[in-house]
């Protein structure tokens, strides 16, 4: 969320526990600790059989008839409602939602079973603003619980939205990277506030190399606590030639680089959604060698801050689509929007508002922003529909329009 002080000062190193062998060490130091209704004729059937059954008497000559004439009828729209011989239904898709919140964050994904993940949840008060567009795009999505919130980090514009929410909604289980480790007041107030919101319910720690059991997903914990993962089962590691021209980027003593990251797999369709993770915790995952392999969606890291979205990061993971959420007013660096833009095999940069502080060069044409300058009203969200051959599509809630992806 805010831009972070470097610098150095009393250095905490972290250690994986051994329960979890997958960990890898820090890179560095951080400072700073079927049917189901029957017709009426249908009915009568079953009550005629079971008048056999109780007298022992053969049935009327009409209820016979009955019998001979229905029977043979339902199995005909039995039949007919099988698909043809060699048809397969079409899989259900996975939904994702980038959610306005201003500048925060708030994605939601519904798998084809219907379970749900949420991750973060945008800032607190507004009327309960952030709240009301994270049940819109629930409706849009047709699921009225979550069943997996995972809060990356305890910074007020993902985190701020819980006390709000939990109001509103059922929400099977809250995942975080554990304590808070930034020492400010407002951090500290924030995340208080989410122990106190989430008591009594289920959480969960995460660490690098979980996994959130979301059937028709896989979906595993990459970074958790300033931690990253040493191997993604069945990806193998390449090396990154640009890692030679990478600068060494100094840590900072924020919540952004503890952010909890994810990787989604859906069949061939592959979504990275890393949080705030700032540069000096991007570049252990893809340096010397690639772990995370190329992916179809990002989401920009920490709303586009150049603070964030190494080269060496964004050209390793080679996106073919990235979703930036910027608000108007924060985030959307040049910088990092020039990274992504021109990134290898990059087709489009979507972008949740207008950069306004930025320049025109470094914005994305009006149809690929939700809320562009000037627009009469925010909270347009930007709907991802992906199927598991890896095709997939990008629908703006502002304009209705829709671009396709096809599989590669």
């Amino acid at each position: 969320m805010r831009e972070p002080a470097l610098g150095s000062g009393s250095v905490y190193t972290s250690t994986a526990p051994p329960l979890y062998p997958n960990l890898a060490a820090p890179a560095a130091p951080f400072p700073n600790p079927p049917l189901t209704e029957y017709t009426v004729s249908q009915m009568q059937i079953g009550a005629d059989l079971r008048s056999i059954a109780h007298h022992g008497r053969p049935l009327p000559p009409l209820s016979c008839l009955a019998i001979t004439l229905l029977l043979p009828v339902s199995c005909v729209a039995a039949l007919l409602l099988q698909p043809a011989s060699g048809q397969t239904m079409p899989a259900k898709p996975l939904l994702i939602y980038s959610i306005d919140v201003e500048g925060g964050q708030s994605t939601l994904l519904v798998a084809p079973s219907g379970a749900s993940l949420l991750i973060d949840t945008g800032w607190p008060d507004a009327n309960g603003r952030d709240a009301d567009r994270i049940q819109q795009a629930m409706r849009d999505a047709g699921v009225t619980r979550i069943d997996h919130l995972l809060i990356t980090h305890f910074h007020v514009d993902h985190v701020g939205g819980v006390p709000e929410l939990v109001k509103r909604v059922p929400i099977g289980e809250f995942l975080d990277h554990g304590p808070n480790r930034e020492d400010s007041d407002i951090t500290r107030r924030d995340y208080a506030a989410y122990l106190k919101a989430i008591e009594g319910k289920p959480r969960r720690i995460v660490h690098p190399g979980d996994t959130i059991d979301i059937p028709g997903l896989q979906t595993i914990v990459l970074t958790a606590d300033g931690e990253h993962i040493a191997a993604i089962p069945g990806v193998k590691p390449t090396s990154n030639p640009g890692c030679a021209t990478e600068p060494k980027w100094e840590l900072d003593t924020t919540e952004n680089p503890r952010s909890a990251g994810i990787l989604v797999t859906f069949g061939q369709f592959r979504f990275l959604d890393l949080g705030d993770l700032t540069k000096a915790k991007e570049i252990p995952l893809v340096c010397p060698d690639n772990l995370i392999g190329t992916v179809d969606l990002y989401l920009v890291d920490h709303h586009g801050f150049n603070l964030s979205n190494s080269r060496a990061f964004v050209d390793a993971i080679h996106p073919r689509v990235a979703i930036m959420n910027n608000g108007a007013h924060k985030a959307g660096s040049p910088e990092a929007w020039q990274t992504v833009h021109q990134s290898p095999g990059i087709e489009d940069l979507w972008m949740l508002h207008t950069a306004e502080d930025s320049d025109a060069a470094h914005n994305s044409s009006a149809a690929l922003i939700a809320n562009p300058k000037g627009a009469t009203t925010d909270g347009a969200y930007l709907k991802v529909v992906a199927s598991p051959d890896g095709s997939f599509s990008v629908t703006n809630s502002r304009t209705g329009e829709t671009k396709k992806y096809s599989a590669k």
